[in-house]
């Protein structure tokens, strides 16, 4: 590619992303105070791909009520669970190994309902709940008629199916999740505590610098030590392309078009649903010993994604 057609191109990510701040994305993230109607959030939210937070619309669920470290207590005295284990609270994250960085995947462990409740008051490894195989349908059953099903009809009737997943969320406030993208339209619900979300949606991706690195996992060493381990696959070091930047402290002298970014930051509290549509980056924080569940719904691989497969191309021409 020629010099002038790569200044052309960046011109081109340029206006795109000025022009949809203008037209459509605005400077903040909508809030509503009720449920919209299917109608309603499909026209407005769904089909501009554009996210909003519906506030305190599932105070009223039981989960809300009674979730908490006691009431675990008492009803998993005795059940064991998928734990991911790290030693910073990054599952999923980019970490260095001998001057080298990996994306490193959270060591996973079984262990009590009891136990893992006990790591959330300690020193240590940090100990997060996190497995994204539905695994409220899956492995807490019990916890699934806390959920009012009926305040969700708009998300089922908007998107015309079920989700494909019903995952459970618990941690502590050290547990982050790095800036990543996911291909599902995602109705997040805040039970307890609260997360912070940092957004950026997708007709900024050529501002959000990617790469392809090694994949490592980590493991305990016999004297209690975590260390990242290197994923072979076919006598071959494994890679992944994951997010280079941390928007929490971005190196903008390394990755200067960071900063053309539309980047959004909203806080989702307990009782707060936050439409996340597909394809949008997202970094998350969370307040201590915070309880989440989130519907996942397959994205449409429709004209939407046609345009960003495209554009994903064109990013490598920068």
């Amino acid at each position: 590619m020629s010099e002038v057609t790569k200044i052309d191109l960046e011109e081109a990510f340029d206006t795109l992303s000025t022009e949809a701040r203008e037209l459509y994305l605005g400077s903040r993230i909508p809030e509503l105070l009720e449920v919209p109607s299917a109608l309603d959030f499909a026209r407005d939210y769904v089909g501009k791909n554009m996210p909003v937070v519906i506030r305190g619309c599932t105070l009223h669920w039981p989960a809300v009520l009674k979730w908490n470290s006691k009431y675990f207590r008492s009803l998993f005295s005795d059940k064991e669970v998928t734990v991911a284990v790290t030693p910073n609270g990054y599952a999923d994250g980019i970490a260095s190994k001998d001057g080298e960085d990996y994306f490193v995947l959270p060591e996973e462990k079984q262990m009590l309902m009891t136990e893992f409740l006990d790591t959330l008051d300690v020193e240590g490894p940090v100990h997060y709940i996190q497995k994204q195989n539905s695994n409220l349908t899956e492995d807490f059953m019990e916890l699934f008629n806390d959920i009012d099903g009926d305040t969700l009809i708009f998300a089922r009737e908007a998107f015309n199916k079920n989700p494909d997943a019903v995952n459970f969320w618990m941690g502590d406030q050290r547990a982050v999740s790095s800036m990543h993208k996911d291909p599902y339209e995602n109705i997040y619900c805040v039970i307890s505590g609260y997360k912070d979300f940092i957004l950026i949606p997708p007709v900024d991706m050529c501002f959000v610098p990617r790469k392809k690195y090694p994949t490592g996992i980590y493991k305990t060493s016999s004297n209690g030590e975590m260390y990242i381990e290197p994923v072979i696959e076919d006598d071959a070091a494994l890679e992944t392309e994951w997010v280079s930047i941390d928007p929490l402290n971005p190196e903008i002298e390394k990755f200067p078009n960071y900063e053309k970014a539309n980047v959004f930051e909203i806080r989702v509290n307990s009782g707060d649903i936050l439409y996340l549509p597909s394809l949008w980056y997202h970094h998350v924080r969370q307040s201590h010993k915070c309880i989440a569940v989130n519907f996942w719904y397959d994205m449409e691989y429709d004209a939407r994604y046609c345009y960003y497969r495209m554009m994903e191309k064109l990013c490598k021409f920068q």
